[in-house]
């Protein structure tokens, strides 16, 4: 005798779609695509990046000119040794010839990354040494620079304070 077997189980109902895990996996891409293409243009909308220079003649001028007065300053003799205790700082200029020395030097102190954090001072010469108030400088490295009054000449130097707090800067040796 040939039966035919009945299933007593009914089919069962399919999960609807937002309970699968597939469709989420499938929009999370996107989405995340998304929502990292708008923190990056936020970022970009509030950062600025600073101007692109339109003048490159200009720009290649200027850095000769600050060669060639780096070169003068070695011509001149010139070196520096500078000292930094707390708030104080003292410069004495040395030259070849006495009479390169000025009255009146400019000092530009600068971080690296931190242009909020620059000084600039003009100090005069007392007996021989120029000497001057700052305000305090923190850990890292920072950048000295050492120009005339009427900026014919400059020197550079570096230091990591606050453990280089007597610095020599020497133009030949550069």
């Amino acid at each position: 005798m040939n039966t035919l077997a009945t299933s007593t189980s009914s089919p069962t109902k399919p999960e609807p779609w937002y309970k699968q895990f597939w469709p989420w996996f499938l929009l999370a891409i996107p989405g995340t695509s998304i929502i990292v293409g708008v923190a990056f243009l936020t970022v970009s909308i509030k950062t600025w990046d600073g101007l692109v220079v339109d003048d490159y003649y200009k720009e290649g001028r200027a850095i000769v000119m600050t060669i060639d007065r780096l070169a003068l300053a070695g011509t001149l003799g010139l070196n520096a040794a500078m000292t930094i205790r707390d708030d104080v700082l003292r410069v004495e200029l040395n030259a070849t010839d006495a009479a390169s020395v000025p009255d009146v030097i400019r000092l530009t102190i600068s971080h690296p990354t931190r242009g909020g954090m620059d000084q600039e001072l003009v100090l005069r010469r007392h007996g021989g040494v120029f000497a001057g108030v700052i305000e305090p400088l923190s850990k890292g490295r920072w950048l000295f620079q050492i120009e005339d009054e009427s900026r014919s000449w400059r020197m550079n130097g570096a230091a990591y304070l606050p453990t280089e707090t007597e610095i020599r800067i020497d133009p030949t040796s550069s």
